[in-house]
């Protein structure tokens, strides 16, 4: 049976396949059990032992595209954020935008002073009355997670900028932000440390990518029609999110950007079914 089959996951490792894991993943990205179960049966037809899990992943895609586009499109989620930076938008951009949709305040690249040495933030937060001094950690590959000593930095800078004193109306919090996933250790120490940690499926069940789905900010790099070679146009026009491509006239952006309407009609097209459905 392919549920005792080995595969090879990202970080190089064996484990065993399993089907319920597809069923799921298939499913909160918004398709039904029946298309779950439907994807799984195929993907049974083509494990062996030793398949790379990123081989998994771009069959399921391909049926997914067949079946359900604006599935397929949330099930690119975690590869279409991948896909924004290091170059076109940056992730810390992407993350401040996410936390200014979902009410907060955000400043983006500004100094804080220290009692030591001043430091260059990523986000800074306004949240429940306190402002969270955030750092961005943007993983470009499969598999890589962030790891304790990434907290330990974060917490030594915060500690020296509360101990600056030049914030002392205001309660202060150190976070991380990242679309990989935290190891456990990580997790531990910021539990311990109080610094706060967001990431993809991280906290559990209120993750990076809930942030995303629930209020529709998907980057524009999972639409299917999107091209690489649309990135830099697109980021000097600051289109980022699929909302973004909904708010775009076509006619305008077609003129500056000199990329045929058709294609931009299409990817419009897509972002409605992805926002609408």
């Amino acid at each position: 049976m392919a549920s005792e089959i080995n595969i090879i996951n990202a970080r190089g490792e064996n484990e065993p396949f399993s089907l319920e894991k597809v069923h799921r993943s298939v499913i909160k990205s918004g398709g039904s059990r029946q298309l779950a179960e439907k994807v799984g049966r195929e993907i049974e037809t083509m494990i062996y032992p030793g398949i790379k899990t990123k081989e998994i992943f771009k069959t399921v895609k391909s049926i997914l595209k067949k079946e359900s586009v604006e599935t397929s499109m949330r099930f690119s989620l975690r590869d279409g954020i991948r896909n924004l930076g290091p170059a076109g938008f940056g992730f810390e951009r992407y993350a401040s935008e996410i936390f200014s949709s979902h009410g907060y305040a955000v400043q983006t690249n500004q100094w804080l002073k220290g009692k030591c040495v001043d430091y260059e933030t990523d986000i800074l937060i306004e949240k429940d009355g306190a402002l969270l001094v955030a750092e961005c950690k943007y993983k470009n590959r499969p598999g890589e997670k962030v790891d304790v000593g990434v907290c330990l930095k974060v917490f030594a800078s915060f500690f020296d900028i509360k101990n600056g004193g030049h914030l002392k109306e205001k309660e202060i919090r150190p976070m991380v932000i990242t679309n990989a996933k935290f190891t456990n250790k990580a997790k531990t120490y910021g539990q311990c440390q109080g610094v706060e940690l967001l990431g993809w499926n991280y906290p559990e069940d209120n993750g990076l990518e809930r942030l995303i789905e629930s209020k529709n900010l998907y980057p524009v790099t999972v639409l299917s029609s999107f091209k690489g070679y649309f990135m830099d146009v697109f980021a000097s026009e600051c289109v980022m999110t699929v909302k973004d491509v909904l708010e775009m006239d076509i006619e305008k952006f077609s003129q500056k950007s000199k990329i045929a309407g058709a294609q931009l009609k299409k990817l419009k097209a897509e972002a409605e079914l992805l926002v609408n459905n």
